[in-house]
């Protein structure tokens, strides 16, 4: 999955799976997984005005973190 680079809060990468709905993002405490992402939600969040504050609202708080390093 190819992640881009972003300097928001704790975020430092977010990349996005269409196709499995996955989206994985960098943080400065490891990487994680969020499966059943829309695409709706991954485009809202990279275009965010505040990237970490829409991550902590919309993605944190209602899907199921998996981490993976």
């Amino acid at each position: 999955m190819e992640m881009k680079k972003v300097s928001a809060g704790k975020l430092r990468a977010v990349g996005y799976d269409e196709k499995n709905r996955l989206l994985q993002v960098e943080l400065t405490n490891g990487t994680f997984q969020y499966d059943g992402v829309s695409p709706e939600i991954y485009r809202r969040l990279i275009s965010s005005a505040s990237m970490w504050s829409y991550f902590r609202d919309n993605v944190e708080e209602e899907f199921a973190a998996k981490k993976i390093r």
